[in-house]
Order: structure tokens, then sequence, then C-alpha cells
């Protein structure tokens, strides 16, 4: 942990999970060029599985929020993994993918994904002001609430 980006999560309190395996048959992330696409990250914290349900049912938008907030550190995490654990490589965060499992009226997707789009922000700076969709699911795999995919551009 002796990188510039690694010492800013230090001193934001930001402590990234161990990268999670995957739950089937798909790769975590793959390399290409100079992008890191990213395969969709759920809420499992260093293997315990958190934020399961609907939001507006079982959840609320804060706790939508803080499950967001930890899908972005597990794809944080994930790209620590592809870069060999230097985040300094990072260039910038292209675009993020949400998905969020919510009731079918619910309309405050935007309000959710900010938990990930925030974090981005927080530790890469401008580098992590990125594109986004979000969109409202029926379901997501395993009853997760939030699942955000992404792709990385690194040096």
């Amino acid at each position: 942990m002796s990188g510039k980006i690694e010492k800013k999560m230090i001193e934001l309190g930001i402590e990234l999970p161990d990268a999670p395996n995957p739950v089937a048959n798909y790769q975590p992330y793959v390399i290409s060029g100079n992008l890191i696409f990213l395969s969709g990250q759920v809420t499992i914290w260093n293997g315990e599985m958190r934020y399961q349900g609907k939001i507006g049912r079982d959840l609320t938008v804060d706790q939508g929020y803080e499950a967001a907030r930890m899908c972005g550190l597990n794809l944080i995490a994930q790209v620590r993994a592809a870069c060999n654990g230097d985040l300094d490589r990072v260039k910038q965060v292209v675009k993020l993918g949400a998905f969020v499992n919510c009731v079918e009226d619910f309309k405050e997707h935007p309000n959710v994904v900010n938990g990930a789009s925030d974090l981005m922000a927080e530790v890469f700076d401008d580098a992590g002001r990125c594109t986004r969709t979000n969109a409202g699911v029926p379901s997501l795999p395993l009853g997760f609430a939030v699942e955000i995919d992404g792709v990385f551009e690194i040096e």
C-alpha cells in the first residue's frame, strides 16, 4: 500500500474488501488494450452477503446508496487485482452500469447509484467522474439490492 491512491484511501478511511470470486461461470474482469471491463459486482464483503432485498420495500434509499457504495468498493478491489495492486495505473473511470432491484414504481435510482459515483470521485478525483447508466430491475442474482459493472482505463 505505497501508491498515491492507496495512501489517499487510508487518509479517507476507505477500506477495500478482498476482490470477490465469481459466483458463476465468468471472469471478474477482462483487460483489452488499456481498458479493464469489470463484471457486475454485488454486495459481498469478504465473503459475507449484505444488502439483499428490494429497495422501496425491504431497504431504504439510504441503504441502497450504501449498497451501491459497496459495489463500488468491490469494483475498485477488482481493478486493484487486475493491476497487480497498483491503483495508480487508473487513468479514468470510464463508465458504470448499475442495476437496482426495486419496487415497480421506484423513481430514485440516481440517488441510489450515487453511492458508487460519489466513491469514484472521492478516490480518483476528476478521473473518477464517469458516464453512467442506472436501471430498475425486478430482481437480481441471489436477491442482491444493487449490481454495478464498470469500465476503467489504465496506463
